[in-house]
């Protein structure tokens, strides 16, 4: 009798962690939060987006073929493709999903996840994806006007009309993924409209908005600024036109995702075509929204009014592409806030760029995506490789879940080479670890640092004294505080290996010359879990 209450207990504990196992595998894509980090939870687990955005014109059947083979050879996870807005509705009422089946079907076959983009109202601050029957009748979607007058081809954001039936084309999209994807979860998030503002005007100039910002500033916008009543002018000075324009774009973006999220509840977010200094981008040298950047967008100073406005956008990703290491940090500084996950959803491809995925990890990013990294054949960034970013993410890629985590618990630093900064520390607490970039690194000599500032390491903290490293031309050497490496402590064991399936598989054991000078790593991607010891 003991014996059969004893199985039907342990049968019965079997089955509740049956049941749990299987109901994390059903759950949809969620962003979650711990102590200040952001997760993207997919199945259960934290996952890393190691994204690759193809080019605009790429999301066709026809070019589908060579993104596969574009996303093999990035070692991508997940593959960001757009959804146009013509293509899917050409005539009113009549929905076209072959592009969308096609690409979520191709990346289940390629084991890929996918971000879609919604190509919708905006795409670079203009209305250029909208449907020829949008564009055809201007009196019922109205054009932005400029001071002058004229119309530009920017959408109105202050168009009911407009925003019924883009809300409308996406609801139907979003319903129609929740038929294809409520089990295989395939799609991770969606991006409501693609660097939305206007190009060419600060705001809406037309009458019925002329008589708008004449009028008091709306109460929801009060409280959101912090600012007291009056007129638009009157609460924000000069600032006052763009901050218009941002207003009703946020509201517009805001009820578009909430419409969306209401038929499939997965993460939206929005990208941001940032703000640059004037050298970083010369042919855009005033610093004027709608001129430098579309107006309205949730650039670097109005990305907390933006959060407060827009409750359905789950988070606000900047595209970056300026190779400057004090602005790129400066973006990520700004962007990764306790309100808002850190993601950056595009950034430039050169191996310029590869360094700063290691930046973002070290900063708690959801995910990292270079654009335009499919073979199309054109490239608006001309022809710059990108082996770089391919090698960064064939390194992280086997143990992209682990690295999720290990984010997500605080337990993960990295370091980045810059000009003059071969050599740099990363504190533990009880054990520091210093990170030396550039070979050869001979005996009782500084690092020599790489040619172009490249180097980079991951250090993450297993146990109290174990921890996970790699690195890319790098060499990483642990000491006790205010110790030299080797002073009351050693290496008890190197192991180099490979996580599958979450399991660690051992490979070998580093000692002897790939351990006297620190765990060093060149251009191959090998992984070390060190135990430490005192004595």
């Amino acid at each position: 009798m003991r014996k059969s209450s004893l199985l039907r207990f342990c049968l019965s504990v079997l089955f509740v962690l049956a049941c749990l196992t299987i109901a994390k595998a059903a759950e949809a894509p969620r962003l979650v939060q711990k102590d200040g980090r952001y997760a993207l939870m997919v199945d259960g687990h934290p996952y890393l987006i190691l994204g690759g955005q193809i080019h605009n014109s790429s999301g066709w059947p026809s070019e589908l073929p060579q993104v596969w083979q574009s996303m093999a050879a990035l070692h991508a996870n997940t593959v960001a493709a757009p959804v146009y807005w013509e293509q899917m509705e050409a005539q009113q009422g009549h929905f076209d999903f072959t592009n969308v089946d096609q690409i979520v079907q191709g990346a289940r076959g390629h084991n890929l996840h996918v971000i879609l983009l919604w190509f919708g109202t905006w795409k670079n601050g203009n209305n250029h994806y909208a449907p020829a029957w949008i564009k055809a009748d201007t009196k019922r979607y109205p054009r932005m006007i400029r001071p002058d007058g004229e119309p530009i081809d920017v959408l109105s954001a202050n168009s009911r009309n407009t925003l019924e039936a883009d809300k409308a084309a996406f609801v139907a999209l979003t319903r129609h993924l929740k038929e294809i994807d409520s089990e295989d979860h395939t799609i991770l998030m969606i991006q409501v409209e693609n660097e939305s503002g206007g190009v060419g005007s600060v705001r809406d100039f037309s009458a019925e908005s002329n008589r708008e910002f004449a009028g008091p500033v709306p109460g929801d916008l009060l409280a959101a600024t912090h600012k007291q009543p009056g007129t638009w002018s009157q609460v924000f000075g000069s600032d006052a036109d763009e901050t218009f324009q941002a207003y009703h774009q946020a509201k517009y973006l805001n009820e578009i995702a909430a419409a969306g999220k209401a038929e499939l509840s997965i993460p939206y977010y929005m990208n941001v075509w940032v703000s640059y200094p004037a050298a970083e981008l010369p042919q855009r040298q005033i610093s004027i929204p709608g001129i430098q950047y579309p107006s309205g967008g949730a650039v670097q100073k109005l990305v907390g009014m933006w959060k407060a406005l827009t409750p359905s956008i789950d988070l606000i990703g900047p595209d970056v592409y300026s190779d400057d290491s004090p602005f790129y940090r400066e973006i990520i500084a700004t962007y990764h806030r306790p309100d808002n996950p850190l993601w950056i959803p595009e950034t430039g491809r050169g191996d310029s760029f590869a360094k700063f995925f290691f930046y973002a990890l070290g900063d708690g990013a959801i995910g990292f995506s270079p654009f335009g990294v499919d073979a199309s054949g054109w490239n608006i960034l001309g022809d710059e490789p990108w082996k770089a970013h391919s090698s960064n993410f064939a390194l992280v890629g086997p143990m992209d879940r682990e690295i999720a985590q290990l984010e997500f618990d605080g337990k993960l630093k990295t370091s980045v080479e810059e000009p003059g900064h071969a050599t740099q520390e990363l504190d533990f607490g009880a054990w520091q670890a210093t990170v030396a970039f550039g070979y050869p690194q001979p005996d009782g000599r500084r690092a020599p640092g790489t040619k172009d500032a490249h180097g980079s390491a991951i250090v993450a903290q297993l146990g109290p004294d174990e921890f996970l490293v790699t690195g890319i031309d790098a060499s990483v050497s642990f000491h006790l505080p205010g110790k030299l490496p080797w002073i009351r402590s050693e290496i008890v064991t190197a192991e180099q290996g490979t996580y599958e399936n979450g399991i660690w598989k051992p490979l070998r054991l580093w000692n002897g010359d790939e351990t006297d000078r620190g765990l060093s790593f060149h251009q191959q991607p090998e992984v070390v879990r060190v135990r430490l010891e005192r004595f």
